[in-house]
């Protein structure tokens, strides 16, 4: 019995590989300029009461942190340190969406990589090879 390939199926695999290959080839090409862009990133948050002013990284590491002089002075500390933990929390996720954007543009949308930069489960960098092996064994189960 002959076996037939549909031709269809084959093109649109040929494409999404050439279209992988493809990001992949700019992204190894950019790259030096890409972790430039990265490392350059910085996100300043003013607290909603002026009071405080982070700066952070793409990481979301704390960079600067300014008080204005009352708000030690006059304020409560509690206050004061929930308003800091807010602020570097809002800078952070701020930060996180620049990086986010800018790996979109060398990732797919539905790449592990870039799930794992939205939702900080490592599980996700693994989801791909998941529902490779639970393919496989559905097709051993057979």
């Amino acid at each position: 019995m002959a076996v037939t390939a549909n031709r269809d199926a084959n093109r649109e695999l040929r494409d999404r590989l050439a279209e992988v290959h493809e990001r992949y080839t700019r992204m190894r090409s950019d790259l030096d300029d890409l972790q430039r862009r990265l490392d350059a990133i910085r996100v300043t948050v003013v607290s909603a009461d002026g009071l405080v002013r982070v700066t952070v990284g793409p990481r979301g590491q704390l960079i600067d942190l300014r008080l204005i002089r009352r708000a030690t002075r006059n304020m409560d500390n509690e206050y004061v340190s929930r308003t800091i933990v807010a602020t570097v929390h809002s800078a952070a996720q701020q930060a996180a969406e620049r990086v986010q954007t800018l790996m979109g543009d060398y990732l797919p949308a539905d790449s592990g990589a870039l799930r794992y930069l939205r939702d900080n489960n490592f599980g996700t960098l693994l989801g791909r090879s998941d529902e490779i092996v639970q393919d496989l064994a559905g097709r051993n189960d057979k």
